[in-house]
């Protein structure tokens, strides 16, 4: 199998994906990385890692739809059977969504479904909230919205800023992200009833990290 990583922005999660494939492969192999911003800085670091890079500017498309059109076919044209988002900050429409079921994955730095959207990490401080974290979800139509695969969650600390959470948070994205893929591609996650169903308790164990840092 072929997927892509699709990015806006520096794409420290698609290095982490990719570096992950490199020590011990995945059964889905991140043959492309597709940015909707030309400057991205992620796509040099895709490319000095290997991997092919395609840019679909989302302006002058004439919306969603023609955007979305442009990138379906450079998906096409490589063959891609399963895509990543890491930093993607475009909502994608239902149609896309659904084309792709099961098989579009997205991490997002909360521990859903507290917190969808943006700000995450002084929403969480606001709230008072015990613990903090990411999850890895697949993609439905709503923000951040679809079954849960994988979480990894750390204490706040107190007088803690956002930016020092999310530096914190991202850590841990770069753990657990690759690990969820690798069960996903590998076929011991499935997706049942709007459900993701670890196949064994090891792979339950592995989508599942508690740190107490």
């Amino acid at each position: 199998m072929r997927a892509a990583i699709l990015i806006s922005g520096r794409g420290s999660n698609m290095e982490a994906l990719l570096r992950a494939h490199q020590a011990a492969p995945f059964a889905a192999d991140p043959v492309l990385v597709v940015s909707n911003v030309p400057d991205a800085a992620g796509l040099a670091v895709a490319a000095g890692m290997g991997a092919a890079t395609e840019v679909v500017d989302h302006r002058n498309r004439g919306g969603r739809v023609g955007f979305e059109a442009a990138l379906q076919a450079v998906l096409d044209a490589h063959a891609v059977d399963w895509v990543f988002l890491a930093g993607f900050m475009r909502v994608l429409t239902p149609d896309f969504t659904d084309r792709w079921r099961d098989r579009l994955v997205n991490i997002h730095p909360s521990l859903l479904p507290d917190f969808p959207g943006l700000d995450t990490h002084q929403r969480a401080i606001d709230a008072g909230a015990a613990r903090h974290g990411c999850t890895v979800h697949m993609v439905r139509a709503g923000v951040d919205t679809g079954p849960i695969v994988a979480q990894a969650s750390l204490p706040m600390r107190d007088g803690e800023d956002a930016p020092t959470l999310a530096r914190r948070v991202l850590a841990l994205e770069h753990r657990l992200y690759p690990a969820a893929v690798r069960a996903l591609t590998d076929g011991r996650v499935r997706i049942e009833n709007e459900r993701a169903v670890p196949v064994d308790t090891r792979t339950a164990r592995e989508l599942w990290i508690r740190s107490d840092d």
